[in-house]
């Protein structure tokens, strides 16, 4: 199916209203907080809905990681109602109502798409102009990015409110983008990397138009923000879909684009499909060890091409690999530095046993990540199952440190002495 959801006949259909006895979504399924915050605006004579992914997790059964509500209240008005509450936003005005705990209920105005005749004449404000012009909840549903995205739960009834047939992808387990798909993702060519994750974490097929419009619009992911890029691609890990999103972002392509020129092999694939297995296990994956697992079969392969080499060429080697995508990305000295560490400790442990510096190397308080590193790499590769366990004696045989302190070592340092203070001269007399 490739029927597309027009953006501009906003008002053609009608929506699409489940009552309460036709859903499975209920209140004690949704955050204390949140339903605060709903009854409240509700209770002041405001239109308040939960929306997006949290109404879409509800309806397939899933625990949704936040709530998002939207309402008729602007940000001002919604500062007015609550004292925890602070806005945030240049571009996109939201606001925030903060809880115990760290909680925040985000809080946004339903928006409309603005008529020609509205923008300013100057045409680098209109960007700014198109984020904030407030419209109605069913102009709202159309200026999101997937039908699955674009239903809202209503406080008042009970009901869920379908304006863009999300209900019916959900049933057929199909995602769509809510317009042309080219020129969405021209607006904003992050939801073609969101289309894919979207895909991966919900075992969704994609439309046939998202697939074609990746095809030719993926060079613009190129021109988003690094910062944005970045967030989103460790957003892939931490969901455990990083390997399905890569295997399709590249044969795609749009890997390439989305990782200035990267690209992976079946050993990478592999490897990052381990470690997607390991993260759904409950084992939190860091940003170094992301690093590490893009770059670990070039950095192998490039060892044996350039033969038994010295500790300093493994070292080498692995800044001149991780460095470019550390420099586009603006990843942090020290990340990049845990990242090479990963590399030269399963250097070393290629080599095999009984080499100089061993000793030295099996204290060391990173080694223990180093081996654990390793030890996917084995688990994908099913290889060098015999020099795993000898290394895993050794660890064990010299009392290694716990993985957790790997820079509980570094971060020691001998105190500060303060300086002595030399006593005044004293004052010249008179002569």
């Amino acid at each position: 199916m490739n029927d597309q959801i027009s953006t501009t006949d906003v008002g053609e259909q009608p929506p699409v209203i489940l009552p309460r006895d036709q859903h499975p979504i209920s209140r004690k399924h949704i955050n204390e907080h949140t339903l605060k915050v709903l009854y409240r605006l509700r209770s002041k004579g405001f239109t308040a809905y939960l929306v997006g992914g949290g109404v879409r997790d509800l309806l397939l059964g899933r625990r949704p990681k936040d709530f998002d509500v939207a309402t008729d209240a602007t940000p001002e008005q919604v500062k007015r109602l609550f004292r925890n509450c602070f806005l945030v936003g240049r571009r996109f005005r939201l606001a925030h109502v903060r809880f115990a705990g760290d909680y925040v209920v985000e809080v946004a105005t339903f928006r409309r798409q603005p008529r020609s005749e509205e923008l300013p004449d100057d045409p680098s404000e209109h960007f700014f102009f198109t984020e904030n012009v407030f419209g109605s909840p069913r102009e709202d549903a159309f200026r999101r990015d997937f039908t699955i995205n674009g239903l809202f739960y209503n406080i008042e009834n009970f009901s869920v409110v379908d304006h863009v047939g999300g209900l019916e992808d959900l049933d057929a387990r199909r995602l769509r983008v809510i317009g042309d798909p080219l020129v969405r993702f021209t607006e904003d060519p992050v939801r073609m990397l969101r289309a894919l994750e979207f895909g991966a974490r919900l075992g969704f097929t994609l439309d046939q138009g998202i697939r074609e419009a990746i095809y030719l619009r993926g060079p613009l992911i190129a021109e988003a923000a690094p910062a944005r890029i970045r967030e989103e691609v460790l957003e892939l890990f931490r969901h455990a879909v990083a390997g399905p999103v890569f295997r399709e972002a590249q044969a795609m392509g749009l890997l390439s684009h989305l990782l200035a020129g990267y690209e992976a092999d079946e050993e990478t694939f592999a490897l990052l499909e381990c470690l997607d297995r390991r993260t759904a296990e409950g084992v939190p994956v860091e940003e170094h060890q992301v690093l590490a697992t893009l770059f670990l079969s070039r950095y192998r392969h490039a060892l044996q091409t350039q033969g038994e080499g010295s500790i300093t060429d493994a070292l080498r080697l692995a800044n001149l690999l991780l460095t470019p995508l550390c420099a586009y990305f603006r990843i942090a000295h020290g990340t990049r530095s845990r990242a090479r560490d990963l590399l030269i400790g399963f250097y070393r442990m290629m080599r095999g046993r009984g080499r100089r510096g061993e000793t030295r190397f099996l204290r060391h308080a990173g080694a223990p990540q180093a081996l654990d590193f390793f030890a996917l790499w084995c688990a994908a590769t099913q290889s060098h199952a015999d020099l795993l366990a000898e290394w895993q004696k050794a660890f064990e045989k010299a009392g290694a440190p716990p993985a957790d302190g790997a820079r509980q070592g570094a971060a020691r340092r001998r105190p500060r002495r303060r300086p002595r203070r030399r006593p005044a001269k004293p004052a010249a007399g008179p002569e």
